[in-house]
Formats: C-alpha cells, structure tokens, sequence
C-alpha cells in the first residue's frame, strides 16, 4: 500500500457546544502526525480525519481530544449500540433534571426578588429574604449550571476561550456581585452604590440557556432521524440452512455463501442473489420507489428490503458493512458529517468572537461607569453581563450541519445519496446539465432493426459477419447483434484476433480475411469508403437509430441500423431541469445526426457528438474553462472520469460501483426525474443555510448592540440579563427549527 495513500477515520467526540468547541477540536486533531485533513461536525458529534497509512492511529486522537477537555466516544459502529445516540439520550435526562430544578428554584427566586409586588412577602425582613435567595440561588448557578463552568474552565486551561466563558463569566459576575450586596452591604453603602441584587438574573441565566440546550438537543435529535431510521430497518435475525436444516441466527453470524430463506412479511437479512423460488420485493426503503421489484433465480436481493409474495433461498454474496444499505449508511453519514465551503465564513468568525465580545463587554462597562452622568455601577455591571450573555456562537455553528443533516437525510429517504456539504453548494450553483446519452438517457437496449446489405450480398450475411465480430465482445450493440442472431438461429463462427477500439467499432480474423465493424469514422481510419450506404446511414441517423458498417477484406458488406429508446422519464426530466433555468446538453459517441434526432425527441438543443469515451471528460472540462458550472449525469464506467471532471458527478444507481464512487450524487433508482429533484434539494438546502447563516449574523449584529445600551438614549431601553439568556437560548433553537422546516419545503416540492 503507498505511504501517501489519503485515507479517513470517523470518531465520535462528546461535549461541544458551540463553533469555538468545533474549531478547537479541529486544530487540536490537526496536529496529531500524519493527518491531512479534519472536519468537525456540531450537530452529528462527529470528527472525519483524513491520513496517510503512517499516521500516529486513534489513540493519538484519543489523547488530543480528552487534553482539549472533550469526550472521545470511539468510531461509530453498526454492530452496537450508537455512542453519540446513547450520549445524546443521557444529555437529554440530564438537561430535563437541571431545567426542572432551575425553573422551579428560579421561579421562587423571582417572587423574592420582587418583594414588593407581593403583599404576604411585605413583611419579611430584607436581610433574611436575600439570605434565602442567596441559598436557593448558588444551586441554580453552580449545579445547574455546572457545565458551564466545566466548560469555562477546560477552555481555560487550552488559553482560550469559548460560549461556555460568556455564560459562566455573566452569571458568576451577577451571583458575585448579589452575594457581596448581601452579605457585606457597608462596602456598597461606603462606596456610594447601591446595593441592588440580581439573584433572579444570575438564576434565570443559566436555567433559560438550559433550557435551550434542551430544545436544541431535542431538535438535533430530529435532523438525525433518517439515519436512525436506516439504521432501524436492519434485520436482527436471518434463517439459513445448516446442515440440511432452517436455523435462525443472529444477523451478526451470517457469513458468506449462506442460503438463507425469506418468508412472505419478512425482511431480507443480507445481501444476494436469489437461487431458488419467486417473489416480489419492496425496496422503497433504498429506493424510493414505492413499486415492488419481482425476484426470480439470477437476481440480487438487498439487506432490508421486504419480501412481499411468495417465499425464495438466496446465496449471501455481501454481508455487514458490506451491504447496500450499510454502504448507504456510510455515504449518509460522512455527507452529514462534511462541511460546505460556507461553513467557512462561519468558522472563521467564531475564531474570533469570544475575545472580540468579552472587548465589547469590558468596553460597555467603561462607557456605562466612567463616561455617562450619574454612573451606576450596577447598571454598568449588568450591561456588561448582558453583552456577554446574549452573544452566542452557537447558532454559527449550527447554521450549516444541521439543514446539511436534513437535506441529506431527506435525500436519502428518497433515494438520493448527497456526498456532502461541497455537493450540495455546487449544485446550487449548477448553470448546465450534460447527460450520456446510452443507458443514461436511453435504456440500453439497443436493438437490431434495420440490416442492410450492399448489391450481391444477403442480410444473413451481413448479420452472421456483425455476429462472429461481436461474439466475444460487450458492447451493448455486441449484446443487441447477438440477440438478433439468436432470433435468426444464426450460430457464431470462430474468429482469431478480435480487437476492440474503444469509441469506434471491433476488428478480427476470419478465414484469413480482415472483419471490421464499426462507425464511419473507423472505416475511413482503415481505408475503407462507404459508398452507396451512406445514403442510408444518414437516414437511419434521421430517425435517432445508430448505424454500423460491416466490412470484409477491404469492402463493405453492409450496414446495420441500431435503436435504443429514450427512458420513459428522460422528456419530463429535460422539461423540468429547462423549468429551473438551466441549460441542457447530451453528450455521445454517436454520430451528429444520431445525435441530434434523439436530442429532438427530449427536447436537448445542446449536442456534443461524435465524443469518444476517452474524450469526454476532456468534453467536460473545456466547458468549465469555458465559465459554466456542469453538472454530468451518467451511469456506466466510460462515464467515471467525466463524472469526476464535472463540478457535480450525478451517477445513475443501476449503474456501476465505479460510476458510483466517482460521484458527487448518486440517485439509487434508475428514473430521470431524481436528477432535477436532487438538484432541488440542493436549492432547498443552500437556501436554508443562508437562512440560518443570516439569522445567526444578524442577532448577534442587533443583539449586542443592545445589551450594550445603544438604545437607551433615544428610548430608554436597557436589556436585562435573563432576557439575554432567552434570546441568546432562542438563538440556537431558531436555527435548528429552521433546518427543520426543509423537510415541510420539501413534501411540498414533491
């Protein structure tokens, strides 16, 4: 294995909270030896690691992560039990434990702060009464708020600083100050201030960003829901002969080879393909397609789907993470946890933020104590305690891996696999579409119509000399002469020297004279003219049909006439993508007229023909020089460098495994009308973190300005901390809401 072979490791990390959290991570997983690449996802709890093979291993990032003050909860594994779904649900008791406790102590810390307002508190003494609130307040802010603290201090000792400062630097500041006026009002009286306290605040504080802790757990838990939905639809047992017998076994113990039996009702266990019975199978699951698939001997099945009718063995082929859904999982995942170049803009703010707001703090305190008449202290304090409160990077750090979480997800239910963050930002920025033409926008199926031969020669010959060329060969149009053959109980003979030229035709040996079959451009390369079939080609070529040259030592014996029909998706597909304003190209190896008459059945004004396979990536890349964002849309292994050369690689799924990996995109059912929905959502969910990243901007740019006071010369307001504390809670929850809402869009789109 190369030592510079670029591999990824996924680890789960317990304990961030915000931007600052995500990026110190990142910088500190940065350093360990050998890695090249980190992203750091808030909302999935999750660190993807790019390495080399010499890399330092998961222990050096272990140790890197708990020095950062952070939980390292291992690499994700389907065989047991989530670690950031089981951290979640404690975070989740936990949160609920603190709020309730914080509410109910914070409510009675109020009906004492206001004293006045209610007459059977009148009578009490004061000095007793801030006592009482005194107790009941240090629960509130040193329990309650305990993780604040913690965090406060981790980030300490890292030098640095993060949301979790702002929060326990504010409440500390305002139980600090209560507590002095309580229990040592001489010094407030001999320094001429008054001694106000603010025990409700200090409470309300930190029990209301609990209490957005606690939504934005719950509604994170929601963005996750499509991952734990696939994860969910696993079978846990499977039915396999052993010995001649039916025994269940855990799904854990299914190896390879294993025939395994699926009844009428029952999931499919595993990956295979089916040896004996018949069935129909709902495969909506990995699909999206709500249309039961038949099953007949030859055919694969996929861990699970449902089996519907009757009940069928199968052969295990792939097993464990091998499986389609478990390989639909991993790509979820990792798209989940990537980040969009956006998220950039986001992370290089929260770098800075905490020190430049902790500046805005100190800087409000000087201002409210020095510089205005008749300064307060209190008032001095308190602004700066409200600076400090209400401005939260959490929202930054939401903004994108939450509405990437759903968008992704939400693909994924529908049988759409986004790669990630970067896949979705290119294709909102999609300008053209270019699709192959065979078994992309066709079947490919081509079938033989049309044999012609020239004067003197049979179509049977012509026929078996196309047939013994393409006997060996596979070739889509090999499969359509064979097919043709077999309908005409015509019998290949053999042949010595087959060679095929990619993109123009086949050569080979037979009886010692050269064969040739293969388009215009490869008989012209050989020295050999057409002659009175040209004619003929160029009508085939009207008709959308594909025409190929038989030739035999050195003459034409005849020409044969390809079909491949459009898919039944293909015209709505073009219509849609043309709906959204962007342009729409095929590109082919057939020949111009070919090319264009299929082109105007879809409704594709943009031809790019003649295009060897080798080419067209080549194709690809000279029309993003050319200033357009392309997207490409294929499906077969002539297509992978042309998918990778495109700014988004759209893979067809009933493709191959290459097309696949090489995209940016893959659409898990073979209909065209995925290719403009997928493109959709991409719009749907660019347009959200946008959303997100704007409402995020714009709070803290309103926000701080008045916790600092601005407004208070024109109208007299001020901000009160708690009230700080719930808009900055608010904050977060807006956001994740937000992402939330793409789902509704998105039923909406459909």
């Amino acid at each position: 294995m190369p030592a510079d072979l670029t591999l990824k490791t996924t680890v789960s990390v317990g304990g961030m909270t915000c931007a600052a959290c995500v990026r110190r991570v990142e910088n500190a997983l940065r350093e360990v030896p050998g890695v090249t690449e980190v992203a750091v996802n808030l909302a999935t709890a999750r660190a993807t690691v790019s390495h080399n093979t010499g890399w330092a291993g998961v222990e050096a990032l272990r140790q890197v992560v708990a020095d950062q003050g952070y939980e390292f909860l291992g690499i994700p594994d389907d065989a047991r039990e989530d670690p950031i779904g089981a951290a979640r649900e404690k975070e989740l008791k936990d949160l609920k434990a603190r709020f309730t406790v914080g509410i109910v102590l914070s409510g009675v810390i109020f009906l004492g702060s206001m004293q006045h307002w209610f007459p059977f508190l009148v009578g009490i003494p004061r000095q007793p009464l801030l006592m009482v609130l005194f107790f009941l307040t240090t629960p509130v802010v040193f329990w309650v708020g305990s993780r604040f603290f913690i965090g406060a201090i981790k980030a300490a000792r890292q030098r640095t600083t993060d949301m979790n400062t702002l929060v326990a630097v504010g409440a500390l500041a305002a139980w600090l100050y209560s507590s002095l006026a309580t229990f040592f009002p001489r010094f407030f009286a001999g320094a001429e201030i008054m001694p106000h306290v603010y025990y409700d605040g200090a409470a309300f504080i930190v029990t209301l960003i609990i209490l957005g802790r606690l939504l934005e757990a719950r509604a994170k838990g929601k963005t996750s829901q499509a991952i734990q939905r696939l994860m969910g639809l696993k079978a846990k047992t499977a039915r396999v002969v052993r010995e001649g017998a039916e025994t269940d076994i855990p799904i854990e113990e299914v190896a390879k080879d294993d025939l395994v039996v699926v009844r009428p009702g029952e999931k499919i266990p595993t990956d295979g393909v089916v040896v004996a019975g018949n069935s129909s199978v709902d495969e909506s699951m990995l699909t999206g397609e709500s249309m039961p698939v038949a099953k007949q001997p030859g055919t694969e099945v996929f861990a699970a789907t449902i089996n519907r009718t009757g009940s069928f063995t199968f052969r295990a082929t792939r097993i464990g993470a091998e499986t389609a859904l478990a390989q639909i999982i991993r790509l979820v995942e990792e798209a989940q946890g990537s980040k969009a170049p956006i998220q950039r803009l986001a992370d290089k703010v929260a770098s800075i933020f905490v020190p430049v707001v902790f500046g805005i703090g100190l800087l409000t305190f000087a201002v409210w104590y020095f510089l205005v008449p008749d300064p307060v202290f209190s008032r001095a304090l308190l602004n700066f305690i409200s600076v400090l409160v209400i401005a939260c990077p959490c929202a930054l750090g939401l903004a994108t891996p939450t509405a990437v979480m759903v968008g992704t997800g939400l693909g994924a239910e529908n049988g759409i696999l986004l790669k990630g963050g970067e896949s979705l930002e290119n294709a909102y920025r999609l300008q053209t579409v270019v699709f192959d033409k065979t078994g992309t926008l066709t079947r490919g199926e081509p079938e033989v119509t049309d044999i012609l031969p020239v004067s003197g020669v049979t179509p049977a010959e012509v026929l078996q000399a196309a047939l013994d060329i393409e006997a060996v060969s596979e070739h889509p149009l090999a499969r359509a002469v064979l097919e043709r053959g077999k309908r005409e109980d015509l019998l290949a003979e053999a042949v010595t020297g087959f060679e095929a030229v990619s993109g123009l035709g086949a050569k080979a040996v037979r009886d010692g004279k050269a064969m040739l079959l293969g388009n215009r451009r490869f008989l012209e390369g050989e020295g050999i003219a057409g002659g009175d079939l040209e004619d003929e080609a160029a009508r085939l070529a009207g008709e959308g049909k594909t025409s190929v040259f038989v030739a035999e030592g050195g003459r034409v014996l005849g020409l044969l006439g390809f079909s491949d029909q459009p898919k039944p998706s293909a015209a709505a597909a073009v219509a849609e993508l043309k709906g959204m304003g962007l342009k729409v190209a095929m590109i082919t190896g057939d020949n111009a007229g070919t090319a264009k008459a299929m082109g105007k059945t879809l409704g594709i004004d943009r031809i790019l023909a003649e295009v060897l396979p080798g080419d067209k990536a080549a194709e690809i890349r000279r029309l993003r020089e050319a200033g357009e964002v392309v997207a490409m849309v294929g499906d077969g292994i002539n297509d992978a460098p042309a998918l990778t050369a495109a700014d988004i690689g759209i893979a067809i799924g009933a493709g191959t495994d290459v097309a696949i990996e090489a995209s940016d995109i893959t659409l898990m059912k073979d209909d065209l009308l995925a290719v403009p929905r997928a493109i959709r959502l991409s719009f749907e969910t660019m347009r959200t973190i946008r959303q997100n990243l704007f409402w995020a901007f714009i709070y803290n740019i309103i926000g701080i300005p008045i916790a600092a006071g601005v407004l208070y010369p024109l109208w007299g307001i001020l901000l009160n901390p708690e009230f700080a504390a719930a808009a900055m809670a608010m904050s977060s929850v807006s956001v994740v809401s937000n992402s939330l809402r793409l789902r509704r869009r998105w039923r909406r789109i459909l």
